[in-house]
């Protein structure tokens, strides 16, 4: 059985990068976001929880969730000047404690042995205490939502992370299951990615009390963005690098997981191509140089380009959202943003 990788964010980007430019724009606020999220994460009575907490939040991760909360809250003029608001920077604290507390619960999930490049909490410490941790997270959470006073921000969030955790459990039954359409997997990935980063946009907008058309076009931006995000980590698995990716390429065939590229290849492949998948993904019995026949079938059905042209799709969606916003250097920052997340080819 082979030993889960390590897991990441799967963005990488260099010192003048899109990541960089975006997080120039904002770096007074994350700073802000940082400090509240160390000091929501303690606890009186369990120090496990910080050293938990502290072990994942602080392991490198890019914090692109939270960022995207402050760029949409600024696009909008948010925050802006001295007698700016500060619920951006709550619900962005909201918004990491959220992604982190599944990702402590994914971990067990998944038995994972790493996560950016270090054992997992699982591992350091034991299944009920990552559980629990992230349990007081999402508790965590939920008590930021409410210090803004926004019920339609509560609604958004609540309801995001209702659909991750449902995107989770539709994950477990698609696992190996080879009869699963695009219809599902659209499901799974805007559960498990999409939902996450669609809330993180909004409320930002919400807080800023801009018209409803521009709110879901912030939604819209989210959801695109991290559905062709999602995507591009399902095609770089088979081809990509491991620093592009984040993990080692290969990993999603090897733990016989039904993606994109699965589903169009099984769908379009002779009976011998349907045959290799029902041996390798549905039944689990893999051989060497099975992954290289994967990529072999991929490439004679232009899996592959068909997974690059959905995320390419999604990305011009996002790309098409931010043009009611007016011009200047966080929305070409946000439209980097998307350009970057689907050109993650190599």
């Amino acid at each position: 059985m082979t030993a889960p990788a390590a897991k990441s964010d799967a963005l990488t980007a260099d010192s003048s990068g899109p990541f960089e430019r975006l997080l120039g724009l904002v770096a007074d606020d994350l700073s802000l976001v940082n400090g509240l999220i160390r000091e929501r994460m303690s606890s009186q009575y369990a120090p496990r929880i910080p050293e938990i907490s502290a072990h994942l939040i602080e392991a490198g991760g890019k914090r692109l969730r939270p960022i995207l909360t402050l760029a949409a809250s600024r696009l909008c003029g948010y925050g802006v000047g001295s007698d700016g608001g500060t619920d951006h920077i709550k619900l962005a604290a909201t918004v990491e404690f959220i992604h982190t507390a599944t990702l402590l619960h994914d971990d067990v999930v998944d038995e994972s042995k790493q996560r950016r490049g270090r054992a997992t909490a699982n591992i350091l410490w034991d299944n009920k205490s990552s559980v629990l941790v992230g349990d007081y997270l999402f508790a965590r959470a939920f008590q930021l939502m409410v210090e803004t006073g926004s019920v339609a921000v509560l609604g958004i969030l609540s309801n995001a992370s209702a659909v991750i955790a449902e995107g989770e459990v539709l994950q477990l039954t698609t696992a190996h299951d080879l009869t699963t359409d695009l219809g599902r997997y659209d499901q799974v990935i805007r559960g498990k990615t999409a939902a996450l980063f669609a809330a993180a946009t909004e409320v930002g907008g919400v807080i800023a009390g801009i018209e409803a058309d521009k709110v879901a076009a912030l939604r819209t931006y989210g959801d695109g963005l991290g559905m062709a995000f999602q995507l591009t980590d399902d095609l770089l698995d088979y081809g990509g690098s491991s620093a592009a990716l984040g993990k080692n390429t290969g990993d999603d065939f090897r733990e016989g997981k039904v993606t994109l590229p699965v589903i169009l290849a099984f769908k379009k492949g002779d009976d011998a191509a349907r045959d290799f998948w029902r041996r390798t993904i549905a039944r689990g019995k893999q051989e060497p140089g099975d992954l290289e026949q994967a990529m072999a079938y991929l490439r004679q059905t232009n899996a592959l380009a068909d997974t690059q042209e959905a995320a390419r799709g999604h990305a011009d969606r996002a790309l098409a959202a931010l043009k009611g916003f007016p011009a200047g250097a966080m929305r070409t920052a946000l439209g980097e943003i998307a350009e970057f997340v689907v050109g993650r080819t190599v």
